[in-house]
């Protein structure tokens, strides 16, 4: 358990174009606030601007509408060729009402329009997909900001994480909280399965999703309008593992809803 937590916003990110070389940028973002990454300190990055960096990027008037986007737009009164751009995105169409669709991505995360998003995005009918791969995404930003930090302090890698978020919904609850989509260098969960409790209760279901608890606080420093796309959480003891958000995403055979 850790005592204390200590989130830090990383600010002065500034505006990401396609190509954008995000592990420089951050570390600059933190130097420029007199910090250094530590070992033990966790990045959360939003999936905007991973996305932005990679060209995940999509401009509607480039895409073609089929037939089904255009009948299922106008019963929900939608863009077709914005909700083309979702379907291509989904693996599967969970539910499709009152205007929302709900789909399984590629990734297999289950969320409202694939995680196909438009907001922070800067240009007109102009989308943003998600990662083709976040944990890949994530690994690959991690190993960039530890050898920034190990050029700052010679024969010292800093064993760090790295969380890349996104907004969801939640079932049965009213707002949207950050989850974790991709992750690199601790475990995703925190299992008490097998454990005594205070009580000498033999614990048999408690498996904690610590990333995405940490994805949720980073996003309470971070906002939505704030233009924070990276948070510093510091003083969380996290299991060190290579780390996958795939361990976060309930598989079929468990699944009461599918």
């Amino acid at each position: 358990m850790s005592a204390e937590l200590r989130i830090i916003p990383i600010k002065n990110i500034g505006e990401i174009a396609i190509g954008t070389n995000l592990g420089n940028l951050i570390f600059d973002a933190i130097s420029q606030q007199q910090l250094s990454l530590e070992p033990g300190d966790i990045l959360v990055v939003t999936q905007k601007i991973v996305s932005k960096a990679e060209g995940r990027l999509v401009h509607l008037d480039e895409i073609e509408a089929s037939e089904f986007a255009h009948i299922a737009a106008q019963q929900g009164k939608k863009d077709a060729q914005h909700l083309e751009v979702v379907l291509r995105e989904s693996k599967r169409i969970v539910r499709m009402d009152h205007g929302v669709l709900i789909s399984e991505t590629h990734h297999g995360f289950i969320c409202a329009n694939a995680g196909v998003d438009e907001s922070n995005i800067g240009g007109e009918r102009t989308l943003a997909l998600l990662p083709v791969d976040p944990d890949r995404s994530a690994r690959e930003l991690r190993t960039h900001l530890q050898q920034l930090a190990s050029q700052q302090k010679p024969a010292t890698i800093p064993d760090i994480a790295v969380i890349i978020s996104d907004t969801w919904g939640r079932p049965w609850r009213n707002g949207q909280v950050n989850m974790a989509i991709g992750l690199a260098g601790m475990e995703a969960i925190v299992d008490y399965r097998g454990q005594l409790d205070p009580y000498g209760y033999l614990m048999q279901a408690s498996a904690i999703a610590v990333a995405d608890e940490l994805a949720a606080a980073a996003e309470l420093v971070m906002g939505k309008i704030e233009r924070i796309p990276v948070a510093l959480i510091r003083g969380y003891a996290y299991i060190p593992a290579q780390g996958s958000a795939q361990t976060l995403v309930r598989d079929s055979a468990t699944d009461m809803f599918r």
